[in-house]
């Protein structure tokens, strides 16, 4: 008889859980995860082509280390404060307070979070750290910063006792993880070359598609419920994104007379960063002044940043994700409809939301300049500059994003017989067209070069 609880949970007979919400967070969790990935192409087409596989990697990890380190400890003390939840013990047989939904897809839910937090601050110290020192830079990260903060705010700590609200993550993730990639850029250096364009702008645009997609299961699982409320999240996370990719197009046209696909998929992410701390808290006209304020407030923080060249930021991590969580923080004291000021409430939520994010913000700054201090002691964090100029693809990974082949005795005796050739040409896989005619066109006046130095790109 004692087994009866657990068989009939397995077979979905359980009354205490609501299957919809089941699988509504389930779903939720599945496209938190995506994000990571999608930040992955997002970083990685926005640096050098010899650091794609790194930048990208560096994201991506956080998918295997992170996950561990929540089941073996991170989710239990980051919701209890104590070894009660270790490896998930207790969450089978449990139903999530104030939920319907098991406490096993709560913590499966949650460690999505954590994952992409850690991978974020990679934005700001990508193309010059060392992949090692990276590993252990997160891993202390996690216990020392995310797991604190997380109790603090989520799991019944000081900032959730003094009353703010953060609905889905603008201090927990966005505050901390930018705010940290600012100071452990500001210690690491900058990089050698800090020029150059983007390799991939439809990288990025993949990349940001991807995370605007995934913010869907961000905030509205933050509901943790398949109801009103996660309906009224997800709508005004699309709001607040579109509005801001709008605001920030504009400001390009009126800054530099041309709006940008970069641009446009950093203001939406600029918006979805805002929109994260309040998306249950506001009405949609309510989102769309969050989306636009962020946005603005994103785009000059941007601009001032590249001016005064203080601190090289790679990918404008602190700009977008700490300031824009910190914006979107305190707006919730302005636009929540139950206790912000423009609806005739008094400055009580003002004042907690005010000490929710800037201790997020100190605390972030404070634990992650004593962590990179103390790694950098003991660890060569840097990499070189001949490393920086090979590029951290080869030298971390042994791999390179594009790979390179010889043309076949057929390939170089189609090409002898057909064009006329003048020149030898060597072409790196992504400077070639990439079609028969378009090489044809290209190498029309050129003479076929030895098997060495011809590459095709692999398709």
């Amino acid at each position: 008889m004692a087994a009866a609880p657990t068989l009939n949970r397995m077979l979905g007979e359980d009354p205490e859980t609501n299957s919809g919400d089941m699988a509504f967070m389930a779903v939720s969790s599945a496209l938190v995860l995506l994000m990571t990935p999608g930040l992955a192409f997002y970083y990685g087409g926005l640096v050098k082509e010899k650091n794609i596989l790194n930048t990208m990697m560096m994201s991506i990890v956080c998918m295997g280390l992170i996950s561990v380190y929540w089941i073996i400890f991170g989710f239990s003390y980051s919701f209890s404060w104590s070894s009660e939840y270790v490896m998930y013990k207790e969450l089978t047989e449990m139903v999530w307070p104030a939920t319907k939904i098991t406490g096993l897809i709560f913590a499966t839910y949650q460690m999505t979070f954590a994952i992409i937090t850690v991978a974020v601050i990679s934005g700001s110290i990508v193309e010059r750290m060392r992949f090692a020192p990276y590993i252990i830079f997160m891993s202390v990260w996690f216990v020392v910063v995310y797991v604190p903060l997380c109790y603090w705010v989520w799991g019944g700590g000081w900032i959730f006792q003094l009353g703010a609200k953060d609905f889905a993550g603008g201090t927990v993730v966005h505050i901390s993880s930018g705010t940290s990639g600012y100071v452990a850029a500001m210690l690491l250096g900058k990089r050698k070359n800090t020029e150059g364009a983007p390799n991939n702008v439809p990288f990025v645009i993949l990349g940001g598609g991807l995370l605007w997609f995934g913010w869907t299961g961000f905030n509205g699982g933050s509901a943790l419920a398949a109801n009103w409320l996660a309906g009224l999240a997800v709508t005004n996370t699309f709001l607040a994104a579109a509005l801001a990719m709008v605001t920030w197009l504009a400001l390009e046209i009126v800054l530099t007379g041309k709006p940008t696909a970069v641009g446009s998929m950093t203001g939406a992410v600029a918006g979805l960063v805002g929109i994260t701390p309040v998306a249950g808290f506001v009405s949609a006209p309510g989102s769309l002044a969050v989306g636009a304020i962020t946005a603005a407030v994103c785009t000059g923080a941007v601009k001032v940043a590249e001016k005064l060249r203080v601190v090289d930021d790679s990918l404008d991590c602190f700009t977008v994700h700490g300031i824009g969580g910190y914006t979107g923080g305190l707006l919730g004291g302005l636009f929540d409809t139950s206790a912000g000021l423009l609806y005739g409430h008094g400055p009580k939520l003002m004042k907690a939301q005010f000490i929710g994010v800037s201790a997020g913000l100190a605390y972030s700054a404070f634990a992650t300049a004593v962590i990179f201090t103390v790694l950098k002691a003991v660890f060569q964090v840097r990499a070189g500059d001949k490393v920086q100029d090979q590029g951290l693809d080869k030298v971390s990974h042994a791999e390179t994003a594009y790979a390179e082949r010889e043309f076949t005795d057929d390939e170089t005796s189609a090409f002898k017989g057909m064009v006329t050739m003048t020149q030898p040409v060597l072409m790196t896989s992504r400077e070639q067209p990439q079609s028969d005619l378009g090489m044809l066109l290209c190498c029309a006046t050129q003479p076929p070069p030895s098997r060495s130095q011809m590459i095709l790109p692999v398709q």
